[in-house]
């Protein structure tokens, strides 16, 4: 992976972003026949990631065990995605990124309910983790801020 945990913060890929390293959490997880693809998200929206098995073998392992909420680091090519998989619902669903390096920065434990509005859970059960429909899902963890301009800081 690069020097720098990340290079590029997901709302800023585009298809002629090259090699990046993202750093982010898992959004969604699916194994279509053995490719394995990963929503990543960030504070700055969402992208595909892809690892292919064929090609990384090191790296299907460590993808099978990985689940909702996992902290992680990827480093890949950004490629426009193939045709008819396009999302026109993300910023970032004409492109994917195909993973070449991953690291599990953090697990996280099975949240008790999937967060999201579909999903039809108890209200009693809501309540008593009332915390993860609280934390909003696009903006990740607080920003820190200049303590006397409080301008969000970057890089």
């Amino acid at each position: 992976m690069a020097s720098s945990m990340r290079t590029h913060r997901v709302g800023d890929l585009s298809d002629g972003s090259g090699m990046v390293s993202l750093a982010g959490w898992v959004d969604s997880r699916r194994d279509h026949g053995g490719v394995i693809f990963f929503d990543l998200r960030d504070a700055t929206g969402i992208v595909q990631a892809v690892v292919d098995p064929e090609a990384h073998p090191a790296l299907a392992d460590v993808s099978h065990g990985i689940r909702l909420e996992y902290c992680i680091a990827i480093g890949g090519a950004v490629r426009s995605r193939p045709e008819g998989t396009q999302n026109p619902d993300m910023a970032t669903g004409q492109i994917e990124v195909a993973v070449d390096e991953l690291t599990v920065l953090s697990p996280a434990d099975a949240l008790p309910f999937q967060i999201d509005d579909r999903v039809d859970v108890d209200e009693a059960k809501r309540l008593e983790y009332r915390y993860l429909d609280l934390w909003p899902r696009t903006c990740g963890p607080v920003r820190p801020q200049c303590p006397r301009s409080g301008a969000p800081w970057t890089k």
